[in-house]
């Protein structure tokens, strides 16, 4: 038997199955790099669906002189608990880097000083409910920024 016949064609087999493992290896690694970008983009649209969901509701409510202060107030809560945002944080805390995860809590937080806001009886014209309210926006913006950079969509 010739051993340079059989070191050769093990040599072979050797070389032939490591590259089919780091092609395997780097198919799996893109396949779920791309399946967790999708997550993220699922549960950031959800997310920023129901922070805006809920501000269009305390927005309503500010703008709602026919309704008592405390009915407001109550009203204001209610959207709050029911529109979701508070129980996606805890998955944006979750999957999304920190910088994100640290902006979607800051943003929730003043979601929430929103309704402070309405429950102390505030109405869109009041100063504290018009400067709480921008600086919510503007963390919504900053937000979803921060999103898109996250997911390498850019600008």
């Amino acid at each position: 038997m010739d051993w340079g016949t059989l070191i050769g064609t093990a040599l072979g087999a050797s070389v032939g199955i490591s590259a089919t493992m780091l092609a395997e290896r780097s198919r799996w690694k893109r396949e779920t790099s791309a399946r967790e970008r999708a997550e993220k983009r699922q549960l950031y649209g959800e997310y920023l669906a129901a922070l805006s969901r809920t501000r269009n509701e305390l927005r309503a409510l500010a703008r709602s002189h026919t309704t008592p202060a405390d009915e407001r107030g109550r009203e204001a809560g209610r959207a709050f608990r029911s529109g979701g945002a508070y129980e996606l944080r805890h998955q944006m805390v979750l999957i999304a880097p920190e910088p994100v995860s640290a902006l979607s809590v800051r943003t929730l937080h003043t979601l929430r000083d929103l309704v402070d806001r309405l429950e102390a009886g505030d109405v869109h014209t009041d100063g504290t409910w018009v400067h709480t309210h921008e600086a919510f926006i503007a963390l919504l913006d900053e937000l979803r920024v921060a999103m898109r950079n996250d997911l390498g969509v850019g600008e």
